[in-house]
């Protein structure tokens, strides 16, 4: 596709998203090694404080477009492709443990020189964040999790394994088929969209999900099951201050998780945001901003 078409696709689900931002523009394509890996990440340039988007689990760093754009007159924004997601590697052995993220955020930081930075997590990078923030809370301005805590509804959570888990179809089309199905909060446009960024065409003619299927094995899901049970007792350490954002219609987080979370941290408060589901950023980015913003200012962020 070419970058005119991309940036009309752009325009249109800002438009959907009632958000004018001063100037609409696409983010610089760029990579990076940490240890062995390499890894893909979205620039959108700003020079205040930094601003780390990590996406969840299936999802890419385009999932953060319309937040980055929209923060990136008064923020330092960088959305991250996390290790076997979007155009960056596949761990050659497999590793999709919590504590192989956090080696790559902590590595993508350093080399990035992002000082004192925000995290911004969703699902997956939610839980990556908090694990994050539990080693550095100390080198953080502030974090924002969205639609996760480490207890969460193992129901939502396996609809959600089941749709990602989709192997091959004939068409992006039929992708979009299922995605109307799977989100009917959004706009079928703004799928499309994310959907362009999020699929690959195999050597046979088939497409598929850019992620990598093998992260999802009884064993690695036993394993990130862990990771999230070991982080219960680990929470207490973050110390910046941290918005726990829950979709109103999501069913991974309830609001009685969310406050628990929020409740468990020494500087923590939540937020319920109306008209979304699980992908808060997708299905109500500008709600999503506003609360944002508001917790930013509360915690004396500029």
């Amino acid at each position: 596709m070419e970058r005119t078409d991309e940036l009309e696709m752009f325009r249109t689900t800002l438009r959907i998203a009632d958000l004018h931002p001063d100037a609409i523009a696409l983010p610089d394509d760029c990579q990076v090694i940490v240890g062995a890996m390499r890894l893909h990440y979205l620039d959108w340039g700003g020079s205040g404080a930094p601003i780390l988007f990590l996406h969840g689990g299936g999802l890419t760093a385009h999932t953060w477009d319309c937040v980055a754009v929209m923060l990136r007159g008064r923020y330092r924004c960088v959305a991250l492709d996390q290790r076997g997601h979007g155009d960056s590697e596949w761990s050659p052995v497999v590793d999709y443990r919590v504590a192989a993220h956090l080696g790559d955020i902590e590595g993508f930081i350093d080399a990035m020189k992002l000082d004192r930075p925000i995290l911004v997590g969703q699902s997956m990078g939610g839980l990556n964040s908090i694990a994050y923030a539990t080693r550095h809370s100390d080198r953080m301005r502030a974090m924002v999790i969205v639609d996760v805590a480490p207890e969460i509804s193992a129901s939502g959570a396996d609809r959600i394994r089941d749709f990602a888990a989709t192997l091959e179809l004939d068409s992006p089309e039929e992708f979009l088929e299922r995605a109307v199905k799977f989100n009917p909060i959004r706009d079928p446009a703004v799928l499309r969209r994310s959907l362009h960024y999020n699929l690959r065409e195999t050597p046979a003619g088939k497409w598929m999900f850019k992620h990598d299927q093998r992260r999802r094995t009884d064993e690695a899901m036993r394993s990130f099951s862990d990771d999230r049970a070991r982080l219960v007792s680990e929470v207490s350490k973050i110390k910046c201050p941290t918005l726990v954002v829950r979709g109103a219609l999501s069913d991974i987080l309830t609001d009685e998780g969310a406050e628990k979370f929020a409740r468990s941290l020494p500087d923590g408060r939540w937020v319920r945001i109306e008209k979304s589901g699980h992908n808060v950023q997708g299905d109500n980015p500008r709600a999503l901003l506003d609360a944002m913003l508001k917790f930013f200012r509360d915690a004396g962020i500029s």
